[in-house]
């Protein structure tokens, strides 16, 4: 079997995350009122709060959101 390959990322999670809530906030900008435009805008709340989790699940001494 061979090794597995492991790669270091060059940024971090929570950043990515970011970005790409960026980058589809950016797509959504450029298009008319529609399904496509509605539905770049979801992700990428939903990728908010996926930061926003990953945030409170590796933090020292996890509260509960509030």
């Amino acid at each position: 079997m061979p090794a597995r390959r492991i790669l270091e990322q060059a940024s971090t999670f929570e950043y990515r995350l970011a970005q790409e809530a960026i980058n589809l906030r950016q797509q959504a900008r450029g298009m008319p009122s529609g399904i496509r435009r509605t539905e770049l805008l979801r992700k990428a709340r939903q990728i908010d709060v996926a930061g926003e989790v990953n945030k409170w699940l590796t933090s020292p001494g996890r509260q509960p959101p509030t």
